[in-house]
């Protein structure tokens, strides 16, 4: 019985530069992929920003695109252009816990000391929250540069730290693309749309955020994905050519 296998993809620094859309070359080599293996896309982000960087090149919606696509690490999920499910993250943890967390998230970046900060410090999507200590409206040139300062000043790392001890128990913090980090319920981490997959023998997972506290982490480490680390859109057909094209 031949297996039925699937690649999942992270977006950013895996199929794109980070926040970039994706390039001709890239989007037609996914939809080469395609005749080999079963594609699924799983972001972070949420819809509309996924579909603004790998629908850059189409004129049909993502979902039409790839057999599966999960944006919120799959909170909300399509599957053959139709929606699957949709999860809340404000019903999951309550309102009063949420008002707990915004407010600790502000009071920490009150302390934080950068060359710019700009607007939307916590943008809000279904499944989780994002939180950006320079703000999701910098430039390009500034989250470059807060990128460089971030590596060397651990200014992320630092905030998460201080939400795990006070929120731990229940949120989990995952530190992904160049400017921010992702607030969630235990549990709905990128694992959460492998629920969508039991058809499948073998799941193969590449993404750029594999180490711990990455937000690849835990779905590279699960016991049913076969993960695999990339470091750029140009490794990810390297290696998709070596374990399907040949």
């Amino acid at each position: 019985m031949t297996k039925k296998v699937i690649a999942l993809f992270d977006v950013d620094g895996t199929l794109t530069v980070p926040r970039k859309a994706i390039t001709q070359e890239m989007h037609d080599f996914m939809k080469e992929l395609q005749k080999h293996v079963t594609v699924g896309i799983v972001g972070g982000s949420d819809y509309k920003k996924i579909t603004e960087q790998l629908g850059a090149c189409s004129d049909v919606p993502i979902e039409q695109m790839f057999k599966y696509v999960f944006s919120e690490n799959g909170l909300v999920a399509f599957k053959d252009g139709a929606k699957l499910a949709e999860t809340s993250f404000i019903e999951k943890i309550g309102e009063e816990t949420y008002q707990d967390l915004t407010n600790h998230i502000f009071k920490l970046m009150a302390d934080i000391r950068l060359p710019v900060k700009r607007g939307t410090f916590i943008e809000f999507r279904k499944g989780m929250i994002n939180v950006s200590p320079i703000g999701r409206q910098c430039s390009q040139e500034e989250r470059d540069a807060f990128d460089q300062m971030d590596k060397t000043a651990k200014i992320r790392p630092a905030m998460v730290s201080s939400l795990k001890e006070k929120f731990g128990d229940q949120l989990t913090f995952s530190i992904g693309g160049q400017i921010s980090f992702d607030v969630f319920p235990t549990g709905w981490d990128k694992t959460y749309c492998l629920q969508f997959l039991e058809e499948y023998d073998e799941v193969y997972f590449f993404g750029d955020k594999t180490y711990q506290g990455g937000n690849d982490y835990e779905i590279f480490e699960a016991e049913r994905t076969k993960g695999n680390t990339v470091t750029s859109p140009e490794d990810t057909k390297t290696q998709c050519t070596k374990i399907f094209m040949t």
